[in-house]
């Protein structure tokens, strides 16, 4: 088990990476406001993308062979533009990965897709800030959001937002935070807390406990005190489903007197990543938030079909990026790959549903809502396939 948890940390580390460096921005908001938004383009004529991935990473060079995959059946799905795509290796290194989106912008690109890191990504927008080029990254850490750089990857606080929506609609808005200690975790509590207020849900408390076979169990033995001192309807666990501490806390929890039936259990993460996890007594009747079903399943099956194998989770992000420029092209935009454009309220239709930009850098994606009853997962709010007002 404490082999388990070991080999879940390291992934989130890698993707997710909190430092006082990405604390910073990728380039000073009012300094790229007078660079620019991003050039103008014309729709009739190629237009040039710069694709920086971690080709020459050995861990992460199948990723990045699945994202480029997704954006090359992005570009042959559109009809009526055509995107010229011109790859990079970041080597998964931020210098390298800031050589390289100079060196797209030195060929031409007149918008950056990628990198997949989050250091990486901050140092790509800082090398093509003065450029007036905006990078849609494939990060998921909003630390570095902001100017220049977008944010393709899920966030936290969307999925927060989703799920505490949800919770308080259905009187289980009073909640009580569980999650790791660390930085990863520190992270995810917050971004619970900044999304209460807006989904009309309150915080009670949080319980932060060490990523540990013993610290797990001690950690289990407190829940139910805890929410009985603080009033909770509910418990947020912001564990990460891979994790070897989420089996153990939803076998744990109802022996140690939390019953799932009294007390609403709510995942940060897709619970759906291991279904094995449908069969334990703190599952049941747990929520959980996830994308699309029929979108995700669609690109799925036009990825298999183009590359006779399944895409990575991540792929769909580089769909996406390219999804959103060409719809812009599509409807003769010469802004297309401006910070104007690329924020506009009604969004995209992408590989998981539907996703739009924040003017902050952030993103807001369409999320299902679902529950494990009798040991299977089902669909209780299905995903928007608009955003309200737009």
């Amino acid at each position: 088990m404490f082999a388990n948890l070991a080999r879940a940390r390291k992934p989130i580390s890698r993707l997710v990476v909190f430092t006082a460096a990405l604390l910073l921005a990728a380039c000073d908001d009012q300094l790229f406001g007078q660079l620019g938004q991003g050039p103008t383009v014309n729709p009739s004529k190629p237009v040039k993308v710069g694709l920086l991935l971690p080709q020459s990473d050995e861990a992460a060079a199948p990723i990045a062979q699945s994202l480029e995959n997704a954006a090359r059946l992005a570009i042959a799905d559109l009809a009526g533009v055509t995107i010229e795509l011109s790859v990079y290796d970041t080597a998964g290194i931020p210098e390298t990965a800031a050589e390289a989106a100079q060196a797209a912008a030195d060929d031409g690109a007149q918008i950056i897709l990628g990198p997949l890191f989050a250091e990486s990504a901050n140092a790509a927008g800082r090398a093509v800030a003065d450029e007036g080029l905006n990078v849609l990254s494939f990060s998921n850490n909003t630390s570095i959001a902001g100017g220049n750089v977008f944010v393709l990857g899920p966030t936290f606080a969307n999925t927060a937002e989703r799920l505490l929506g949800f919770a308080a609609a259905q009187s289980r808005g009073e909640t009580l935070i569980l999650h790791p200690e660390g930085v990863v975790g520190q992270f995810s509590a917050d971004a619970i807390r900044a999304a209460a207020s807006g989904a009309g849900a309150r915080v009670t408390g949080a319980l932060a406990y060490p990523e540990t076979v013993e610290g797990v169990a001690e950690t289990a033995q407190i829940v139910d005190q805890r929410i009985l001192e603080t009033g909770a309807t509910s418990l947020f666990i912001t564990t990460d489903a891979s994790n070897g501490a989420m089996p153990l806390f939803l076998q744990l929890l109802p022996e140690n007197g939390l019953d799932p039936s009294e007390i609403q259990i709510i995942g940060l993460t897709q619970w759906n990543v291991r279904p094995d996890l449908y069969t334990y007594p703190g599952a049941q009747n747990g929520w959980f938030a996830l994308p699309d079903q029929a979108a995700s399943g669609a690109f799925d099956t036009r990825y298999t079909q183009a590359y006779d194998s399944g895409p990575h989770p991540r792929a769909g992000l580089a769909y996406d990026g390219i999804v959103a420029i060409g719809a812009l092209l599509l409807n003769g935009r010469r802004d297309a790959v401006t910070s104007a454009a690329l924020t506009q309220p009604a969004g995209f239709r992408g590989a998981s549903g539907i996703f739009r930009l924040n003017a902050d850098g952030t993103n807001q994606r369409g999320l299902a809502i679902a529950a494990v009853i009798d040991k299977q997962m089902v669909i209780l709010e299905p995903a928007p396939t608009s955003f309200g007002g737009s």
